[in-house]
């Protein structure tokens, strides 16, 4: 005899299936049949009965209106610290009607993302029509995707726009959400794969056309789930701020300090001065200033834009746009250092010797106005003697002191040795109408290099001064590389004819000198993305661990207020330390401490993939019309699928798929990084040059293949198929044997 099932488990299927709802559905759903329907008709009654169903036709949901039980997905808290929740279901012809939920004492906590069956009740407020209480939690959070839908004659499916995937879902005809072909959209998935093995899915959100300009950052935005719209109330309370007066800061307004920055700058933060230190105990030194935008003045602990700033932990940068930490009336206005208008900064002024070594520091918070907002270039042209006419007056007074002092920090950068990596950044130039019009890669300037060298003595001062204090803060750490990530770079390294010292403790000096070995040669690229991928990721931590990269002991974010959270910590800290004010670091900002670097180290990492998924988006677009065409690259990545290439031109990366390498088969050596022909005794590794023809370009997901035509400017050999199947070992064997000896080879011919 089949079992009846309960209520609950009945309404739990209704609510995870609200597509299939009517009695015919839910019998099949739990095999019933035949007298056991009749069981099945009266729970259903009582349910409606008992106001936890509405029965419309022959199903049990109201397209019009949501059904007094339905299943809810959390939002985040408003500022007000109020639940909204967003229907999973709604047919509807407009948009979803707003649902609040509101908690029992009872209620298990709820956040973000949870997914809720909520008991619903129809009123008239201002801001909501309906009100929801907690029925159960039912699960976490469904798998999602962004996608492409296709529409077919019942419903249609999902081209999945992510790299990594494969296989496309299918959408039912009820759970399409009005979605037109080619539409861009979001959708969860919505029940156990179907007859072809594929998922089945419900779209939640139309996202636009794909192709439209600028669409490819709204794709990134969407697809990382980056906050890019502000509340109004944080809006209005960032409209209310008035700037800072003098009051008790110190004045430094008489201070010539300059901003120099990008010349597209979106935002001015920090501002720089150096003069040459009169005091005779210290000969040929130097007196540095670094003054930072008083963010923590305008953003206290608890307000609405605190709340707003952390959930966000970071400004997120597209070629097209920024999706900012704080509205624009403090990013772009208050907290800008502007030229010649008075600014609240924290500011600290640091004594160097003639070797650059720090002296002494001492924090203030005070009152600037910048002398001069200047770009980068506009700097090293008039140090090398070309100065603009609006950077002629202050040449001796600032500009020669500047790079004075930091040709002293270079020489405690050279006797500290951090790592010195040297990778080409790129930068994509777009047209008006949103298309990329030129892949370039940026200049690296000496007055880059002055910005952040003063930057980071800001930063060891600022860990440095509350370490001292014993304040808590945000530490910057960087733990050194593990022995595996190690044991590849030095694989890579031999490869290349070159060595890194093993069996001792490591220091950045011996990856430095790995990085001297490699420099001028073709291999310099590779040892450079190699090293770099052997590092550990940075994060936010309350401990200090040291920064191996930077080769610090000690080490915080004092200097991007404007768009780093961390920063705002420190600041925090450093405004309680010294009794500064009433907006200094809170004790609910000190209990949640390791939660919030968690948060922003996570928020840091997001903001980083999406930014690639968008330069990869955009490269993809501007290659698609040369498909067909032949480019020089390198080898960047070997993998058991296939092999990756960066291309000379744009630095684009892309995929030789395994098939396309020959008629053979090719054994792969995770640990040397290799890939063997079994026939041809060919091995393909790490950093060879390659030259390759464009087979496919996709703009929507970022993907580009290639196929390969010759390596170090020999043809491809194509092995002669041998069935299926792996090799005989001895093939392979031999293989390794052969690629042993290349490397002894060229390691006693490069040294």
């Amino acid at each position: 005899m089949t079992r009846i099932p309960a209520k609950t488990e009945i309404l739990d299927w209704i609510a995870a299936h609200p597509g299939q709802t009517n009695k015919r559905d839910i019998a099949k759903a739990f095999g019933l049949k035949g007298a056991d329907r009749i069981d099945l008709k009266r729970l259903l009654k009582e349910l409606e009965d008992e106001g936890h169903l509405e029965k419309r036709k022959r199903t049990y949901r109201d397209p019009e209106k949501l059904p007094p039980v339905t299943v809810l997905s959390i939002l985040a808290p408003n500022a007000d610290g109020d639940l909204f929740a967003r229907p999973l279901e709604w047919h509807g012809e407009g948009a979803a009607p707003k649902v609040l939920y509101l908690p029992r004492q009872s209620d298990a906590a709820l956040g973000e993302g949870d997914r809720i069956l909520a008991k619903l009740q129809e009123v008239r407020a201002e801001d909501h029509q309906y009100e929801a209480r907690l029925i159960r939690k039912i699960g976490s959070n469904p798998k999602r995707i962004l996608g492409i839908f296709r529409k077919a004659t019942e419903g249609g499916r999902i081209v999945p726009i992510d790299k990594g995937a494969d296989k496309e879902w299918t959408v039912a005809a009820s759970l399409t959400h009005g979605a037109k072909d080619g539409e861009l959209v979001e959708a969860e998935l919505a029940g156990p794969r179907g007859r072809m093995g594929l998922p089945r899915a419900r779209i939640v959100e139309r996202l636009g056309d794909p192709t439209a300009p600028k669409a490819v950052s709204l794709i990134a935005i969407h697809q990382h789930g980056i906050p890019d719209d502000f509340p109004d109330e944080v809006i209005a309370e960032a409209d209310r701020a008035k700037p800072a007066g003098l009051g008790n800061r110190e004045d430094l307004r008489a201070l010539p300090l300059v901003t120099i920055d990008p010349a597209d700058a979106r935002d001015r933060d920090d501002a720089v001065l150096a003069i040459p230190d009169d005091d005779p105990a210290n000969p040929g030194g130097h007196v540095l200033w670094v003054a930072i935008a008083d963010v923590a003045h305008y953003v206290p602990p608890g307000s609405r834009l605190d709340r707003e700033a952390r959930r966000r932990g970071n400004s997120t940068y597209f070629p097209d746009r920024v999706v900012p930490m704080l509205p624009d009336r403090l990013s772009g206005d208050l907290c800008s250092l502007h030229e010649g208008v008075p600014r609240a900064c924290m500011a600290v002024r640091m004594k160097i010797d003639a070797s650059g070594h720090k002296l002494s520091h001492r924090f203030t918070r005070g009152l600037m106005q910048s002398a001069g907002a200047f770009a980068y270039e506009e700097v090293q042209a008039a140090e090398d003697g070309t100065p603009s006419e609006r950077i002629a007056p202050l040449l001796e007074e600032v500009i020669h002191p500047l790079y004075a002092a930091y040709r002293a920090l270079i020489r405690a950068r050279e006797a500290r040795q951090p790592l010195d990596l040297d990778l080409p950044e790129r930068r994509i130039e777009l047209s008006d109408e949103g298309k990329v019009a030129s892949v370039k890669f940026r200049d690296r300037l000496d007055a880059h290099r002055l910005i952040e060298e003063f930057m980071v003595l800001a930063n060891v001062a600022a860990a440095e001064e509350l370490t001292r204090l014993q304040r808590p803060l945000l530490f910057r750490v960087h733990e050194e590389p593990s022995p595996e990530k190690l044991d590849a770079l030095r694989e890579v390294a031999g490869a290349s004819g070159f060595t890194l010292a093993k069996g001792q403790v490591l220091h950045t000096r011996q990856l430095n000198d790995l990085l001297d070995q490699a420099m001028g040669t073709e291999f310099s690229e590779l040892i450079n993305l190699s090293t770099l991928r052997s590092m550990t990721q940075a994060y936010y931590f309350p401990e200090n661990f040291g920064h191996f990269g930077l080769a610090l002991k000690s080490y915080a974010h004092f200097t991007s207020p404007i768009r780093r959270y961390a920063d705002l910590i420190v600041h925090r800290a450093l405004i309680s330390a010294h009794g500064w004010g009433k907006d200094g670091l809170s004790p609910e900002d000190v209990d949640e401490l390791e939660a919030t670097a968690k948060h922003i180290s996570e928020t840091e990492r997001r903001s980083m993939a999406a930014e690639r998924d968008t330069t990869d988006r955009y490269l993809a677009a501007y290659l698609s019309e040369r498909v067909g065409n032949e480019f020089g690259g390198r080898i960047s990545g070997i993998a058991r699928f296939g092999v990756f290439v960066s291309l000379d031109e744009t630095g684009a990366d892309g995929l030789i798929p395994i098939r396309e390498l020959g008629n053979e088969y090719f054994h792969h050596d995770r640990d040397a990084q290799t890939l063997m022909g079994s026939n041809s005794g060919l091995v393909i590794g790490i950093g060879q040059r390659v030259t390759v023809r464009l087979a496919e370009a996709v703009p929507v997901t970022g993907g580009l293949t290639f196929e390969l035509l010759s390596i170090e400017d020999r043809a491809v050999p194509r092995g002669a198929v041998r069935g299926r199947g792996k090799p005989v070992r001895r093939k392979v064997v031999g293989a390794k044997a052969k690629s042993d000896k290349v490397k002894r080879k060229v390691k006693r011919t490069r040294r």
